[in-house]
């Protein structure tokens, strides 16, 4: 499945970084109009992997006009003409927004998302929007309304693989070098997830770091934007660029932004490393633990002290998400009814019958099934039983972690439970589905910032992913750490598809 990459200069510049690519624009080595153009062809050449709902060549090159005329009066902007996809779950003005939903296929916003708007105000050039899982509820991009997304890398058996979800469109795209970064949001592990399966970065921030203004709604307590990219520098770049007070949001935390890239390279030396015992769980993938204990090790040589840390909560994160997070969608998706902007079921008899149609034809088998189940935990008969244990459950795991961060500076864990798997090969079972986030929810819960690294490759040659997680506004000790893992484990390797 693999594609030759060109020789000449404009194909090469699909493999820099982000960093890179704006050092060479401010050198005037090239263009943006030339960037523009390679990207747009890049992003053509990347259509077998199913990444892209929406494709915005004209906007990247109006773009890259609007670029070149700042380089010529040196008036370069912090992410200038860098190519970069959204999730299509991020309001973009005159750009038609989809959640991956047919409930949404015909939407197109009369205002941008406040994440976005920060992007294109930092100089970025926007190719389109990505796929995701429908509303962001799924763990392997497989209930996209558009298609299941491919994930870059090969096993090397003929089947085509997941990229990890929710946004696995932004990940196969920025893994394949289509882009250089991509937006993301994260409610269970939707950034981290699929960045591991992919072989790249994956960030959110702290929970109020970046607005949620213009966001598609999924579970308004966990929700978070966060970025994609191929390393930690860009990742760091990226983030500080969507992260602001916005009072549109009211969520949103007044906070400042520090300089993250200020913390890359730098000595690990006596930082407090958390090991989370509850995180070797039964039955735990092997090469995972392998990789994990070695990293471990690594960091250890570098100076760092490991701390074992304990979470008896731990295990039941993933089951209090799913009363959590359905009953905050349930509550959320009300909204789409037919009546305005929403699928409007044709021809119905009523206006009960139009609720009804529309939600049953708009609305996909997953999305369906997580918004009955929030309305039964929500009910007046299970409202105690299930959402109020749950949001208790969910108060113990964050005083746990609160704990374990006054004797650690980072806790390092994997990211997902095992390699990207086939397309299929889980559907037919919602909980081995769930699961992915086995690892990932924990931060959401407590509103953690927690990045993935590529750190290795299974014996089947698809990548590992490893994360840590900071305490609240500590964003700075994650990158910190993550920046000397990157530096230690040197990961080179590329998927099979390239662009």
């Amino acid at each position: 499945m693999s594609l030759a990459i060109k020789k000449e200069l404009p194909s090469k510049l699909t493999d820099l970084t982000l960093t890179e690519l704006t050092s060479g624009l401010r050198a005037k080595k090239f263009s943006a109009t030339e960037v523009a153009k390679t990207f747009i062809d890049a992003v053509e050449r990347a259509r077998p992997l199913n990444a892209f709902v929406t494709e915005t060549p004209e906007l990247a090159l109006q773009q890259a006009q609007a670029s070149d005329a700042r380089l010529a009066k040196g008036e370069a902007r912090a992410l200038e003409a860098v190519p970069i996809a959204n999730k299509d779950l991020f309001c973009t003005k005159g750009v038609r927004t989809t959640a991956s939903s047919k409930m949404l296929e015909k939407f197109v916003p009369p205002y941008e998302s406040t994440v976005t708007q920060q992007l294109l105000d930092a100089g970025v050039m926007t190719l389109g929007k990505v796929s995701l899982d429908e509303f962001a509820m799924g763990a392997s991009n497989q209930t996209s309304y558009f298609g299941a997304v491919v994930n870059p890398w090969d096993r090397g058996d003929g089947k085509k693989l997941v990229p990890g979800g929710s946004s696995g469109g932004s990940a196969a795209a920025v893994a394949a070098h289509a882009v250089l970064g991509a937006t993301g949001s994260c409610t269970a592990g939707s950034v981290r997830q699929p960045a591991a399966l992919c072989g790249i970065v994956g960030v959110k921030p702290t929970y109020g770091r970046a607005s949620r203004y213009g966001m598609v709604a999924f579970a308004s307590s966990l929700d978070q934007a966060g970025v994609m990219t191929r390393n930690v520098a860009d990742a760091a770049l990226m983030l500080q660029n969507i992260c602001s007070y916005d009072p549109k949001d009211s969520t949103s935390v007044n906070q400042p932004v520090p300089d993250w890239t200020k913390n890359l390279g730098q000595s690990i030396k006596g930082m407090k490393i958390g090991i989370p015992q509850e995180a070797f769980i039964d039955g735990m993938n092997v090469e995972l633990r392998t990789e994990w204990e070695k990293r471990i090790e690594d960091l250890k040589k570098a100076g760092a002290e490991i701390v074992s840390i304990s979470l008896p909560h731990f295990k039941y994160s993933v089951p209090i998400y799913y009363i959590i997070a359905p009953a905050e969608a349930s509550s959320n998706l009300a909204r789409y009814d037919g009546v305005r902007y929403s699928h409007r079921a044709a021809n119905p008899e009523n206006i009960i019958e139009l609720y009804e149609k529309s939600r049953a034809e708009g609305f996909g088998r997953e999305v369906q099934r997580r918004m009955m189940l929030g309305a039964f935990v929500l009910s007046s008969s299970h409202f105690d039983a299930y959402f109020t244990q749950a949001q208790k459950i969910r108060r113990l795991l964050v005083d746990e972690l609160d704990a374990a961060f006054k004797s650690v500076d980072v806790i390092f864990k994997p990211t997902a439970p095992g390699p990207a798997f086939g397309i299929g090969e889980k559907f037919g079972n919602p909980i081995d589905l769930y699961l992915e986030d086995l690892y990932t929810v924990p931060a959401n819960h407590a509103g953690l910032p927690a990045m993935s690294v590529p750190t290795g490759l299974f014996k089947n040659g698809l990548p590992i992913g490893l994360q840590f997680m900071a305490k609240r506004f500590d964003e700075a000790s994650m990158f910190k750490a993550a920046s000397a893992l990157e530096q230690i484990v040197d990961f080179k390797h590329k998927p099979q598809f390239t662009v």
